[in-house]
């Protein structure tokens, strides 16, 4: 789904992109990777919090960046409000 998420055209990644995406209130969802720094699940942790934004922490860096075609990625956002609840279910599910 992310990867489908990705070729639409509607996922940022890395943390500059995922965090100018939140403050714009344009991210429908933040993903972040399971193997980031603490600093970096807080920062997103607060700042999703803030800006009311669906945050889940998933995977390795590894896998967050295959999962779009990258070779890894700390963190991504989903800009699209549908591909965001259908990948949201997804994680849910797993």
């Amino acid at each position: 789904m992310i990867g489908m998420a990705m070729k639409a055209g509607k996922v940022v990644s890395g943390e500059f992109a995922t965090e100018k995406a939140v403050k714009a209130g344009k991210a429908a969802l933040v993903i972040v990777s399971e193997t980031a720094s603490e600093n970096t699940k807080k920062k997103f942790r607060n700042m999703c919090d803030y800006y009311r934004v669906p945050l889940h922490f998933f995977g390795e860096k590894e896998e967050l960046g295959h999962a779009i075609g990258k070779e890894f990625r700390a963190s991504l956002a989903v800009l699209d409000a549908g591909l965001a609840k259908a990948i949201e279910k997804n994680l849910i599910h797993e």
